[in-house]
């Protein structure tokens, strides 16, 4: 089968690069937080490394690279901006440019600095014209490098595991606070959207492209037969993600979002940016995995027809070409990560929806929040005593597709299929 769409990987600046930062997740971590105890002032050494990475990366044929840059780094305190820092994500991405690399610039990727933080974060609506700042500041830093941005990764992960399940800091229990959060956050990537737009123009810069990174799953009921299970999925479908892509997409606050800023309904994205990662099964309120379903090594369920599924309900609210900006596996032995790969991608084939990216996350193994260093995403293997790099079986599976620009299940170790 040819294979239309460009294939790429992703990262994000806190899980990879490393440095004693104070933010938000530095204080996490000293909370005592991180099921491993391990914590992203190591992570993979990136920000000493990247040049080595950049360099595996071409190596490995890949393209399109979606990263994030620090906001704690860059702006460590309120209103001061670090120029070395700048300095460097600039060589950065000159380098990637250099290796026929197209970047996608994520701004905000679960963490900004504590004096944020300290102001009330993306909990205060007073703070979104702060987060416009860091905005403008990275545009006139990087605009002239970089055509194409994600304003915010995941606003409905980053409000619920932060606000309500207490897991991300900073580790509160109220559903409204979360509805709140992401709401607000909301407002900041519609406002985002025209600001970078804006100032790129300014510049006389074309090309732009701005969307925001959709976690999004499909959320099924135990009982199909059930109205009470059915009504619960698809009310917890719609909390979760149905009145973010909304508002987000169209510039339309429905209950329970609300606005927190003038905002005119609208279209604000120039791409569907699309993390996908698994199935929620519903009893009632409650969520959990399909019994009997095969999953990760974080009890995920592996349910590619789903990626097709969400692809679907976010080109039905807004057509615009579809990057899948997250999609791969909790799969610490690698024993099934090709095989996972190649069904989402097969899933997305199947249908006719413009898909023109997919990112697969993550490039190298990382820091994974919560579960810190103990679960493993990459394609490349981290040694995180040395700091070694080592391509996996599925690097090599993606290495061969990218070369090829085809997929066949002969390109996949039969011993490691799941199914």
């Amino acid at each position: 089968m040819n294979l239309p769409i460009h294939l790429g990987v992703a990262s994000a600046a806190t899980q990879i690069e490393g440095g004693n930062l104070r933010h938000t997740w530095t204080d996490w971590h000293k909370k005592g937080h991180i099921k491993d105890n391990s914590n992203p002032s190591r992570a993979c050494d990136h920000w000493r490394r990247w040049r080595e990475d950049i360099d595996l990366m071409a190596e490995m044929g890949i393209a399109h690279y979606r990263f994030s840059i620090e906001w704690a780094r860059l702006e460590p305190e309120n209103g001061f901006y670090d120029g070395s820092a700048a300095v460097q994500y600039r060589q950065m991405i000159l380098y990637m440019k250099s290796k026929e690399i197209t970047p996608l610039m994520t701004l905000h990727h679960f963490t900004h600095p504590m004096w944020f933080e300290e102001m009330g974060g993306f909990a205060n609506p007073e703070n979104i014209p702060v987060f416009l700042k860091f905005v403008a500041y990275a545009i006139r830093t990087f605009g002239d490098l970089v055509e194409e941005y994600v304003t915010i990764n995941e606003p409905n992960v980053f409000a619920v595991q932060g606000y309500y399940a207490s897991e991300f800091p900073p580790g509160q229990k109220s559903a409204a606070t979360a509805i709140k959060v992401m709401s607000i956050m909301a407002c900041c990537h519609v406002k985002a959207y025209q600001l970078i737009h804006q100032m790129r123009q300014e510049m006389g810069l074309n090309g732009t492209k701005v969307g925001f990174a959709h976690h999004m799953r499909v959320f099924t009921p135990v009982k199909r037969d059930s109205t009470w299970h059915s009504t619960c999925a698809k009310t917890m479908a719609w909390l979760f993600q149905g009145a973010l892509t909304k508002a987000c997409l169209t510039g339309r606050f429905l209950p329970p979002m609300k606005t927190y800023t003038k905002i005119e309904p609208g279209e604000y994205s120039d791409f569907l940016g699309l993390n996908y990662y698994t199935r929620s099964t519903i009893t009632g309120t409650k969520y959990g995995t399909k019994a009997d379903a095969p999953i990760n090594d974080l009890g995920w369920e592996i349910y590619p027809k789903g990626i097709a599924t969400c692809a679907t309900k976010l080109y039905e609210t807004l057509p615009r070409p579809i990057y899948i900006t997250e999609n791969g596996t909790c799969d610490n032995t690698d024993n099934f990560r090709s095989r996972y790969i190649y069904d989402h991608l097969l899933a997305l084939a199947k249908t006719k929806l413009p898909v023109t990216r997919y990112y697969h996350w993550c490039f190298t193994d990382n820091f994974e929040w919560c579960e810190g260093e103990s679960s493993r995403f990459g394609l490349v293997h981290v040694d995180y005593e040395t700091q070694k790099r080592t391509i996996k079986d599925s690097g090599r599976f993606y290495m061969e597709m990218i070369k090829t620009q085809t997929m066949t299940p002969e390109m996949i170790n039969i011993d490691k299929m799941w199914m």
